[in-house]
């Protein structure tokens, strides 16, 4: 992870913001530059009205437009000297190089005029950016400073700096979680919205086994775990540390969000390229300028003055700022919301891309299959089939026997007896004992391998169709009697169709499914839940081939879980990681990662990166439309005055036009 110490430096080269330190830090703080503004303001209003409205001597007047000038350029040449030291020439030097002039020209009270609203401007631009800032840092203030621990028969109230992992850590009604863990007594409702964004408090109970859960805590179901920062409801929660504070997931959302601003856009990386280039450029427009009374017939002070007005008309600051503004500002709102995104380069690139390629299980469906389709079979009744089916499965831990004996007693008042003689049949099915017969249950290709009757024509065409809509099937028979055919499905969630819908709102034109699964139920789920197309029976290779072969069309978007889809996020454009709040593979690999396992943030992440994309561009064309337009205004004659007004007025409107998107909402 980038050290604090370059942080700072990045982000000072990135939003070339003043950073003040020494006495002035101590005294004044994060206000200093705009105390030095004011003052600056101050002294220049009444050392240039003073000596006109006769409250004072010239001389006196004089002595307050010096202090105008330093108390304005103060910062500028701290910045300036910083950067010619580097071999840099950047904006603080064009400005200072304005206000020598002016003064040498005898100009005083307008080059204090100019470093005045140099001076604010950046005030309010560090202003803005502070703001976004600490839109970010306020999710550091979110966990509580102490925690009631439960040692043995003894609470205490320990730092939660002196948390161990295994503590037991009591949270009463309505205080903060300290500490990641999972419940291990109480129940109660969990505002978890600060950290994955969910906006309703989602219900938290007991893990069954304690031991079990402490052993492996990646695979803490979401009713068990709870995070640091999230705000408790009414119930009383005793809950086992799983994490040191320093590593919490809020920990690691707010180092990696404040990582995020060093991670410079293509935009960001144009535009300073642009400044190194336009910068010289600039200064060798003003000194040829200052060389005009040559060609021309006017005196050589009014070339200079006409090449100092050129100085600050061609500063690029509104430039310089347009888009990290805009960048930080995203990154801080997708935070709030749920959405981790790790810099500008995958905020800008979400916003430009039309495709979304999903992964299917964990992504678009449950993750967990489901009993959908019950066909009895002559004079079985489904209660009958489902009791059989249910006591058979029992005695498996597969998957789709769990799933089976679960949705089958939910659907049963009966008490499921108990079958014997359990044996399994690789990749063909089962076989058991119950009530007195051998019962079979699995594919058709098992019953052409054991003895008795095969499988009816019409119960065969059955399954055939549920195969064709998606169904994994399996056929029950129990002695020579065939009861029928169960169908199951890792069935969709419930708000994918929507989810699908307001991206085509938003302007994603194309969106598709990449799964392992066989392609019927590729085609059978991207139906149901409204995607264009389905590509089904995928290796890992083969998804990280698909990827390319679209991300090689224009550019996709890969939605997937972060583990098993990590390789093919990788590859994407933007990788996209679900309920990376419980996962740390997906918050180290995603290039986006949305905290919570909701498919309803990824419309609101992909609406704010177009978002912030067209707040970049209408940043970029005011701050080039305006040195566009003053270049050549001061060339004609256009005064330093109204240059500097125009200049600082277009950074401001350009800071806020950024601030914006922190109350951004998606407009459904």
């Amino acid at each position: 992870m980038t050290s604090p110490n370059k942080n700072d430096h990045d982000r000072k080269e990135t939003s070339h913001v003043h950073a003040h330190d020494g006495w002035l830090n101590r005294l004044l703080g994060d206000r200093a530059e705009l105390v030095f503004a004011l003052m600056s303001g101050t002294c220049l209003l009444v050392g240039w009205l003073g000596p006109k409205l006769g409250l004072m001597p010239e001389n006196a007047g004089f002595l307050l437009l010096l202090a105008a000038y330093g108390f304005g350029g103060y910062f500028a040449l701290r910045e300036a000297f910083g950067s010619i030291l580097k071999g840099k020439f950047e904006i603080d030097f064009l400005m200072l190089v304005a206000a020598t002039g002016a003064a040498i020209l005898g100009e005083w009270a307008e080059g204090a005029f100019l470093l005045f609203l140099f001076a604010i401007g950046h005030a309010l631009e560090s202003y803005a950016m502070a703001r976004a800032r600490n839109a970010i840092s306020a999710l550091a203030d979110l966990t509580p400073e102490t925690a009631l621990v439960r040692r043995g028969a003894q609470t205490e109230t320990v730092s939660i700096d002196d948390l161990v992992v295994g503590d037991i850590v009591v949270v009463r009604s309505n205080e903060r979680v300290p500490a990641d863990g999972f419940v291990t007594a109480g129940t109660s409702t969990v505002n978890q919205a600060p950290i994955t964004g969910e906006s309703a408090p989602v219900d938290k109970q007991p893990v069954d086994d304690t031991e079990t859960a402490a052993a492996n805590t990646d695979n803490i179901k979401s009713e068990n775990r709870v995070f640091a920062g999230s705000i408790n409801g009414s119930g009383s929660l005793d809950i086992q540390v799983t994490r040191l504070s320093g590593e919490t997931t809020l920990a690691r959302v707010v180092a990696m969000v404040s990582e995020a601003e060093t991670r410079q856009s293509p935009t960001q990386n144009f535009t300073k390229q642009f400044e190194r280039i336009f910068v010289p450029l600039v200064i060798l427009l003003a000194l040829v300028t200052s060389l005009g009374f040559l060609v021309l017939d006017e005196a050589p002070s009014d070339s200079f003055y006409r090449a100092m007005a050129v100085l600050v008309a061609a500063s690029p600051c509104a430039l310089a700022i347009a888009t990290p503004s805009a960048i930080l500002s995203g990154v801080a709102r997708a935070a709030r919301g749920g959405v981790l995104i790790k810099g500008g380069a995958p905020l800008e690139a979400l916003g430009r891309v039309d495709a979304i390629a999903f992964d299917k299980t964990g992504t678009l469906t449950e993750g967990e299959p489901r009993l959908v389709d019950i066909a009895p079979y002559g004079d079985a009744t489904e209660a009958e089939l489902l009791t059989v089916s249910a006591a058979v499965e029992a005695l498996s831990d597969h998957p789709l026997a769990q799933a089976v004996v679960r949705d089958a007693r939910t659907r049963l008042d009966t008490v499921i007896g108990a079958a014997t003689d359990f044996s399994s049949v690789t990749g063909r099915g089962v076989s058991a004992k119950f009530e007195g017969k051998t019962v079979h249950i699995g594919k058709s290709a098992l019953f052409d391998e054991v003895d008795g009757p095969s499988v009816p024509s019409d119960l065969a065409s059955r399954v055939t169709e549920m195969a064709a809509q998606g169904r994994t099937t399996m056929i029950v028979r129990q002695g020579d009697r065939y009861l029928g055919a169960i169908g199951l499905m890792d069935t969709p969630r419930e708000s994918a169709k929507t989810v699908i819908a307001r991206l085509r709102n938003i302007g994603v034109t194309r969106m598709m499914m990449i799964s392992g699964d066989n392609q019927n139920v590729a085609d059978a789920v991207a139906g149901s839940v409204g995607l264009d197309e389905a590509f089904g029976d995928l290796m890992p290779d083969d998804k990280v081939t698909r990827i390319k072969a679209l991300k090689a069309e224009g550019g996709v978007a890969m939605v997937g879980d972060g583990v098993n889809d990590a390789p093919a996020m990788a590859n994407a454009t933007v990788g996209i990681a679900m309920g990376a709040a419980g996962s740390d593979v997906a918050l180290e690999t995603a290039d986006i990662a949305l905290m919570a396992d909701d498919l309803e943030a990824l419309p609101f992440a992909v609406a704010l990166s177009r978002a912030t994309r067209r707040i970049i561009r209408q940043n970029l064309w005011a701050s080039l439309g305006i040195v566009a337009f003053l270049v050549p205004a001061t060339l004609l004659g256009l005064g330093i005055g109204p240059a500097v007004i125009a200049h600082e007025g277009s950074t401001l409107i350009v800071a806020l036009n950024a601030l914006r998107l922190l109350g951004f909402k998606e407009r459904k």
